[in-house]
C-alpha cells in the first residue's frame, strides 16, 4: 500500500495544470533571490520530474541573475556586471580550505558553503582536491570536481576539472602503466582530469619580499570572452564515467585536452584568455605596496592579488582593465574572494589555493 501511496502522491504534485505550476514556480524563483530562502527553488525541483523541467528553464544562468542555485552553478561563469562576493575560511591544521557565498556586505558572516578543499604532498608535488562536499575531500568521491596541481617549487600550477569544459573540447587519452581494481572506483564517480588553466608565479631570485607576479592562462576561456557580446563556455550539468567492470583488473587513462595550451609551453595565447595581477603601487606613508580592493581586504599580505586581463605590453583597454579575481586577507585564517564573468566559482577557487601554496622562490 505503500508504494501506491507514493505513487499516487507523486502524480497529484506532477498533475497539476501546467499553466498554475509555471506561475507558482516564477513567484517563488523571483522572491527567493538569496540564500538561505533560495533553498525553496531547489526543494521545488526536487519534486518530481515535471517540477524540476520547469525549475530549470526559468532558474536564469548565473552570468545574468547572479543567482547561485545548483551545484553545477559553481562550474558557470559567473556575473557580467559586478564581482560575486565570496570568502575562504582556512583550517590550518587540517590543511583545509572551505569556500563560502557571502550573504551580506560585510566581511565575515555564516556564508552559504560552496566548495572545499585539502591539500595533500606528494613527493614531487601538491595537489589541492576540490569537493562539492565539506566533510569527503577524496579523489574517489562522488563529490570530487577538479583539483590543483603545483610543481615542485611551488611556482607553477595547472587545474584539472573532472568533465570537459564544454561539449565541443577534444581529447587525446595517453595509455598509463597503472593499473586499478575497479572495485576501488565507483560507476558514479567522474573520474577524468581534464587541464583547464595554468598558473605560473615569477621567480624572485633577488630574495626581496614584496607582490608576487601571476600569470594565468585560462586554457579552456577564449579571449573574446571578456569582449563585448563574448562568450565563455558553460557546462550544464555534471556528468558520470561509465566504467566496464568487467575484468578484474583494467587499465586507465590519462586524458587531456587537445587544444590546452600551457602557458608556459606555448606562443599561442592570443588565442585564450591570459589573466596577469595588477600593479601594486608603494605608499610611502604606510610603507607598504596597496592596492584598491574597494574595501574587501583589511590585512596586507603577499598573498593578496587582483586579475585582469592586462596585455602583456601596452596600455589596457576599458574591458582588459577590469578587474576579473580579487583575493585578500581579511583574518588571520580569513580571506575574501570576488570573482565575476568569464571565470567560475571553481576556476576562481582553484586560482586562490595557488596563492595559499608555499612559494618561496616568489616572495
Amino acid at each position: 500500500m505503500e508504494v501506491a501511496s507514493d505513487g499516487l502522491e507523486q502524480s497529484w504534485w506532477a498533475n497539476m495544470p501546467h499553466e498554475l505550476l509555471r506561475e507558482v514556480l516564477l513567484r517563488i524563483e523571483s522572491s527567493e533571490a538569496t540564500w538561505p530562502p533560495r533553498r525553496s527553488v531547489v526543494a521545488c525541483a526536487g519534486v518530481c520530474r515535471a517540477w524540476r523541467l520547469i525549475v530549470k528553464e526559468i532558474v536564469k544562468p548565473l552570468q545574468l541573475s547572479s543567482n547561485i542555485t545548483f551545484p553545477i552553478s559553481l562550474k558557470q561563469p559567473g556575473p557580467r556586471e559586478h564581482l560575486l562576493q565570496c570568502f575562504i575560511r582556512r583550517n590550518s591544521g587540517s590543511q583545509t580550505y572551505y569556500l563560502f557565498l557571502s550573504l551580506s556586505s560585510a566581511l565575515a558572516d555564516d556564508g552559504k558553503f560552496l566548495l572545499a578543499a585539502r591539500k595533500f604532498r606528494r613527493p614531487t608535488c601538491t595537489d589541492y582536491i576540490i569537493s562539492l562536499a565539506a566533510d569527503d575531500m577524496s579523489k574517489e568521491s562522488s563529490a570530487y570536481v577538479g583539483k590543483l596541481r603545483s610543481n615542485f617549487l611551488g611556482t607553477k600550477f595547472t587545474i584539472y576539472d573532472s568533465q570537459l569544459p564544454h561539449a565541443r573540447a577534444k581529447i587525446t587519452k595517453c595509455p598509463s602503466t597503472k593499473l586499478v581494481d575497479p572495485k576501488q572506483v565507483s560507476p558514479r564517480v567522474p573520474t577524468g582530469n581534464y587541464p583547464v588553466a595554468h598558473i605560473s608565479y615569477e621567480l624572485n631570485v633577488l630574495g626581496s619580499r614584496g607582490p608576487r607576479r601571476m600569470h594565468c592562462v585560462m586554457d579552456a576561456i577564449p579571449a573574446s570572452a571578456i569582449e563585448p557580446g563574448g562568450v565563455a563556455p558553460s557546462q550544464t550539468g555534471f556528468s558520470v564515467s561509465n566504467i566496464d567492470t568487467s575484468f578484474p583488473l583494467f587499465q586507465t587513462n590519462s586524458t587531456r585536452l587537445e587544444n590546452s595550451i600551457p602557458g608556459h609551453q606555448s606562443n599561442k595565447e592570443d588565442d585564450v584568455l591570459v589573466l596577469r595581477n595588477k600593479a601594486a603601487r608603494w605608499h610611502e606613508q604606510l610603507q607598504c605596496w596597496c592596492l584598491n580592493f574597494n574595501g574587501r581586504v583589511t590585512i596586507a599580505s603577499v598573498k593578496n592579488f587582483q586579475l585582469a586581463a592586462l596585455p602583456e605590453n601596452g596600455p589596457a583597454g576599458p574591458q582588459e582593465d577590469e578587474v576579473i579575481l580579487q583575493f585578500g586577507k581579511v583574518g588571520k585564517d580569513l580571506f575574501t574572494m570576488d570573482y565575476r564573468y568569464p571565470i567560475s566559482a571553481f576556476q576562481a577557487f582553484a586560482i586562490c589555493l595557488s596563492s595559499f601554496a608555499t612559494t618561496v622562490a616568489c616572495e
